[in-house]
């Protein structure tokens, strides 16, 4: 015997056992999606992770093939790239977002493993504003 009550094996239900399986179910048939939404639904974030992929390899591409361009022209400069400016960006930021992350986590859900979303962040941004003041010192003025 089925969960249901019929004597059926499997998905073979005749109609009539099907339609009072459906009126018996607690969800209204407003609310049930169609097989072709749910079909559409699955598939964006599929379309979006690929159209995002071929974006960024062809950026890659791109500018690869500039660099190795300038590079054979002996036009190529490095670009330089300040660290300590990285560093206290960086550093703020996270301090600011592990901050509200951690006060939020903490008043909605307490304390447990989910505030560590919040402490996570909060403590590699102090971690950089640390190392931006140790070499802010060092720095030659």
């Amino acid at each position: 015997m089925n969960i249901d009550g019929s004597k059926n094996k499997g998905y073979y239900l005749k109609k009539s056992e099907k339609t009072s399986i459906l009126e018996r179910s607690q969800i209204p048939m407003e609310q049930m999606r169609s097989s072709a939404a749910q079909v559409i639904v699955s598939i964006i974030p599929i379309v979006g992770i690929v159209m995002g992929s071929v974006v960024v390899f062809f950026y890659l591409l791109w500018n690869h093939k500039r660099r190795t361009l300038l590079i054979k022209a002996g036009q190529y400069q490095r670009p330089e790239f300040d660290l300590l400016s990285f560093s206290l960006l960086t550093g703020l930021l996270l301090t600011t977002v592990g901050l509200a992350m951690t006060v939020f986590l903490a008043i909605a859900l307490g304390v447990n493993f989910g505030l560590l979303g919040g402490i996570i962040p909060l403590a590699v941004g102090i971690g950089l504003l640390t190392y931006y003041g140790i070499r802010r010192g060092d720095r030659p003025s």
